[in-house]
């Protein structure tokens, strides 16, 4: 029995079950997905590291080095398992042509390295150690992805010819945000072309228990051995690896969660619509003595079989478009071994969907045990009791025109009625809002400020170089004559020893200048201004268990000097430990450079990057923008993709809802709609009753759903953002796009739709809808 009358209602409402399968297979689509996604993220990247052996320590370092005396110490150490020294040939860009092309405006510090013996081994795409020949050269797959290099390309490194034979995994620098990049080459080659750059040492250790990483470092700082680079750390090389796709799985679990909101809202719409058709049918089945119980088993089945296949629907669905979003993941750090897990989380999360509607539906159809069977054979729907909008009359209405009046009361009066409407359409602002404030705010040049970056037109690097204090003073004077230039600062960076709280000593690096000409983003605080003050990263102001206006003692010149914490805040480079400081120091070597300068006139930074790095060969000259671009430029690109396709879901959100809601309230308002017209409203001044009542809920909704957009959206962008090493975050909004594009797209969606699911109710006689 119960299978024929499902199968007779579903026919009978073919459209709206539909609809509804959509919606259902839309949301199981997405909860799959970023299951399916999470799992296979952190199996391919535990398998990379696995495979690649990772270093659980790593500290670059350039100059003078004491292989003795470090093998020595990994001997002694009781934490350390394996240890060994890898050199890093960094070579600049515009001696590395590639296919006819030099690599002179990339940012990154590209270098070339031979396979290593121990661990930290350069992987091919599947996932075997690379064996290099002569005169074979294997590239970063990051290359290979943006189109620089491809299979056989011929490889120039300073007149030494070179084949690409493939392409390299590298657990440590796949990211856009590690700032190196490694080329591996056999050892004839690399000894070949060592004279051609200078070396950077990559002293690293694999530990006997992961989480002695902290004890270890304080005794590799103690021990006063080479730190003249960055420190990083197992879990950051982690994080790195995760970041860009992490984020695009951030959004697309964000929105998951809003369509499954939003899925049971519809299935709401359309459930309260199918029993107000069969309001008087539902009465009698009452009345000829049916238990509320089977009542309800017919309509709970009817939505079970629906959840089933738009479940199994999203479970499809999610199996096609995995592939592509999977494609970025397996091409930088391969097949996940958790991919049998990944199946089973999807199907979980299917199921998880599927039970969340069997209890929604049920809870909805409680209402049944509120049906008066005499009320519904007599009036065939249900009687609202009008309790709002008493003071909003007809009489006194001096704004608007009687129609827009009657459509607004309306809205007011049964206020009930119109919240899920109301509901849907604010998560639907903010779907539409979020991804897109978040995609300005990355690509936003003032984004790099929250990473530790000041805001500037060129930024130049001067490291590993001979007489680098003459070379960087050489700049300054250039600039200082050139009258392009509207401002510039030269900031150094230098290691100083720091005391924690145990008494220990660790190192700690001190960018040292003026911080207030290009400043960057504080979480908390300020920039240091006076002599005995200092700003920290929020890694190193975590790790030191500091916080704004504490004491922090560092021991310069063999002295300890004591300095107040003014400032935190969020930095990417160097492994994300670094500090700001101003006071002037003459005892510490200087590990490097970075000059910031701001141009009178834009339109000059091209011609102004060319001429610096012409003139001074021996430093990087890039241009913000392009630096912007080739650290987050995938990132960006997903954001963008991301935030055209909520804006097209969120739209097609709208308009669905729309038109069930308008069947909802003409299959309500079928008695009333026969008395106005008997009263001589036209159908003309039907629909836009309906179309005011549409866009004063739209209207509402569109500023509800700003508002949390731009706060409640900022905060969970900015635990997305977190995963970047950003500790304090603003949105960046495009006021055009969020203030008047997108609701104008949602306004226009909303009369479209609500003309078209109020067109029925001109259809309405009065002889048959005002009987007794």
């Amino acid at each position: 029995m119960y299978h024929r009358i499902i199968r007779n209602d579903i026919l009978r409402s073919k459209l709206i079950t539909l609809t509804t399968t959509i919606f259902v297979a839309a949301a199981a689509m997405l909860v799959s997905l970023s299951a399916i996604l999470v799992v296979n993220l952190s199996g391919a990247i535990d398998t990379l590291m696995k495979q690649a052996k990772t270093p659980h320590f790593m500290q670059m370092h350039s100059g003078d080095i004491d292989t003795v005396r470090l093998a020595d110490f990994a001997e002694r150490n009781s934490h350390v398992d394996e240890f060994q020294m890898i050199e890093f040939l960094n070579v600049d860009g515009a001696k590395i042509v590639i296919d006819g092309k030099s690599l002179a405006e990339n940012i990154q510090d590209n270098g070339f390295s031979t396979q290593s013996k121990k661990f930290d081994y350069l992987l091919d795409l599947d996932g075997n150690v690379i064996n290099v020949s002569d005169g074979e050269i294997y590239v970063p797959v990051g290359y290979m992805k943006d189109g620089t290099a491809k299979v056989g390309d011929k490889v120039v490194i300073d007149r030494k010819k070179f084949t690409v034979a493939g392409f390299l995994r590298d657990s440590q620098m796949n990211s856009l945000l590690a700032s190196s990049k490694r080329f591996l080459v056999s050892e004839n080659d690399y000894a070949a072309i060592k004279d051609v750059g200078w070396i950077e040492y990559l002293i690293e250790f694999r530990l006997k228990d992961l989480s002695e990483i902290g004890a270890f470092e304080t005794d590799y700082t103690s021990a006063g051995l080479e730190a003249n680079g960055p420190t990083i750390t197992y879990p950051l090389f982690k994080m790195l690896n995760a970041i860009s796709d992490g984020l695009m799985i951030a959004v697309i679990l964000l929105v998951s969660v809003l369509v499954v909101a939003i899925t049971l809202m519809c299935i709401r719409f359309t459930l309260l619509a199918k029993i107000e058709d069969d309001y008087r049918e539902i009465g009698v089945m009452k009345a000829i003595g049916l238990r509320v119980s089977d009542i309800k088993k017919i309509y709970l089945v009817k939505y079970a079989v629906i959840a089933a296949i738009g479940c199994i629907l999203g479970l499809t669905l999610s199996f096609v478009f995995r592939g592509m979003l999977l494609e970025n993941i397996r091409l930088y750090m391969g097949k996940s071994e958790n991919s049998s897990f990944a199946l089973l989380f999807g199907i979980i999360g299917i199921l998880l969907v599927f039970f969340a509607i069997i209890v929604y539906v049920n809870g909805v159809l409680k209402r049944f045990r509120k049906i008066s069977a005499a009320e519904a054979i007599r009036f065939g729907t249900s009687q609202e009791k009008n309790v709002g909008a008493k003071r909003f009359n007809l009489s006194a209405n001096r704004l608007f025109n009687t129609n827009v009046f009657l459509g607004i009361k309306d809205v007011l009066a049964r206020k009930k009625l119109y919240t899920t409407m109301l509901a849907v359409l604010i998560i639907s602002a903010f779907i539409i809002i979020v991804p897109q404030n978040l995609y300005n705010t990355i690509s936003s040049k003032s984004f790099i400020t929250y990473m530790g970056i000041g805001n500037s037109d060129l930024r130049i690097d001067i490291q590993q170089t001979d007489n680098i204090s003459e070379k960087a003073s050489e700049i300054i004077k250039a600039m200082s004559n050139d009258r392009a230039i509207s401002k510039y600062t030269l900031l150094t960076t230098k290691t100083f020893k720091v005391k924690t709280e145990d008494g220990s000593e660790e190192r700690i690096k001190i960018e040292l200048g003026d911080h207030s000409i290009f400043p960057v983003e504080y979480s908390q605080g300020r920039a240091p201004i006076a002599e005995d003050e200092i700003a920290l990263s929020a890694m190193n102001a975590e790790e030191l268990s500091k916080k704004v206006g504490d004491i922090l003692t560092l021991v310069i010149e063999g002295k300890e000097k004591k300095f107040t914490v003014s400032g935190i805040y969020s930095d990417i480079t160097n492994g994300g430990k670094t500090a700001k400081a101003v006071f002037s120091d003459n005892s510490a070597d200087i590990m490097w450079y970075i000059i910031y300068a701001e141009l009178s006139d834009q339109s000059l930074i091209d011609s102004k990057i060319s001429q610096y790095a012409e003139r001074f060969y021996y430093a990087k000259v890039a241009d913000i923008d392009e630096y912007i671009e080739q650290t987050y430029g995938s990132t960006i690109s997903s954001l963008e993709v991301a935030s055209f396709v909520a804006i097209a879901v969120a739209l097609m959100i709208t308009v669905l809802v729309t038109l069930l809601f308008m069947k909802l309230l003409v299959a309500k308002d079928r008695y009333s709609i026969a008395v106005i017209k008997s009263l001589g409203f036209t159908n003309l001044d039907i629909t836009i009753q309906y179309v005011a009542r549409s866009v004063f809920v739209l209207i509402i909704g569109i500023v509800v759903g700003t508002i949390l957009a731009n706060t409640l959206g900022e905060v969970l962008a900015s635990m997305v953002i977190l995963s970047f090493g950003a500790s304090s975050f603003e949105f960046i909004v495009n006021p055009l796009c969020a203030y008047l594009l997108c609701p104008l797209m949602m306004i226009c969606s909303v009369l479209i739709a609500t003309i078209i699911g109020s067109s029925s109710a001109g259809q309405i006689k009065i002889s048959e809808n005002m009987k007794e």
